[in-house]
């Protein structure tokens, strides 16, 4: 374990200057950014998450560990990991463990933050080698994505048993995923134009092709009325599925086409956020699926390099995220 203190960025509150061939934001909210430059350089920073304490969690990727921000003192409290482990993601149960994806060392870890101590559940077969994205379903156990080894994967918090559901097809890539108000999971297949769900009972896997071959959907959120939204990464698009229709529809960020949109994250209010970054700096842009138009954009102050996950937080309707400029980062709605 090793502590450190954070130096705080500027804020910005100006909405940046319209893409190329998107529609600019409308009149509406500004977004606040807050960033805080991590202790220990070069480690990749990201897909942070906050604790019932409002300690905020993230993975250094290149560093092999695990850390938490105080945001209330701007102090760090690192955890080390194996050499190698390249930890991709995590989540903070209601006990306070933190459970990872080490990436590289095809396993799932649980941290107890008050001993230090990790426990390791391995992957039943080595084909799933890269666990990639963690969440929780209503039950409190965990589903996952395994980018590379093409599975997506159910963790019972309980008993450590893991069970794996394969996604056929060359160059499938599970990638972002999300539980819905009904407990099944929904991912992206971000090597193809493909969304997919699986039923938490039988594990049976269904498939939508989304309408341009070209799209690649990253990322997902879920609005309230059950919309499932996605970026994608390589048309400069914000889509929405509804699964109840399978209607398709779709808005070029402000960006254009090549924003690369990546990072999302849905508030209370059904608001929709993501970062465009192929963007320099990357862009924090909101979107107002009930008008139906971008309501506001504002540049990261450390260029964000890229921004991969991110997280809101109910109780303070935050949204943080981590940079691959070696930050984290803290945006609010400023009405």
């Amino acid at each position: 374990m090793r502590n450190g203190t954070a130096a705080l960025l500027a804020v910005v509150v100006a909405v940046g200057g319209l893409g190329t061939l998107g529609a600019a934001p409308a009149a509406g909210a500004d977004i606040e950014i807050t960033e805080w430059v991590v202790p220990w350089e070069n480690t990749r920073p990201r897909d942070p998450y906050v604790d019932g304490q409002g300690r905020v969690w993230f993975v250094g990727q290149r560093g092999d560990y695990l850390a938490y921000l105080d945001p209330a003192t701007g102090d760090f409290r690192r955890y080390e990991l194996d050499p190698g482990t390249g930890p991709h993601n995590l989540i903070v149960d209601e006990d306070g463990f933190v459970w990872y994806a080490g990436n590289r060392a095809m396993h799932i870890g649980r941290l107890d933050p008050e001993t230090g101590e990790i426990e390791k559940i391995l992957m039943p077969t080595p084909d799933a080698r890269d666990p990639h994205t963690l969440t929780f379903d209503h039950n409190g156990d965990i589903w996952f994505s395994v980018q590379g080894g093409s599975f997506v994967g159910k963790l019972g918090t309980e008993t450590g048993s893991v069970e794996l559901v394969p996604v056929e097809g060359r160059g499938r890539r599970p990638y972002g995923i999300v539980v819905d108000a009904n407990n099944r999971a929904w991912f992206c297949q971000f090597g193809t134009n493909r969304l997919a769900t699986v039923d938490p009972e039988t594990l049976e896997l269904e498939e939508f092709e989304l309408p341009r071959a070209e799209a690649r959907p990253r990322r997902l959120a879920l609005t309230s009325n059950g919309h499932l939204w996605y970026v994608d990464y390589a048309g400069g698009q914000l889509g929405r599925f509804d699964p109840a229709t399978g209607e398709v529809r779709e808005w070029a960020v402000p960006g254009g086409a090549e924003a690369r949109p990546y990072g999302m994250a849905v508030d209370a209010e059904d608001r929709l956020y993501f970062v465009e970054s192929g963007v320099r700096p990357n862009r924090f842009i909101g979107f107002d699926p009930t008008a139906e138009e971008f309501f506001a954009m504002t540049e990261i102050a450390s260029g964000g390099g890229t921004v991969r996950h991110m997280y809101y937080h109910p109780p303070t309707g935050d949204i943080w995220f981590g940079t691959d400029t070696n930050n984290i980062g803290r945006a609010r709605v400023v009405p």
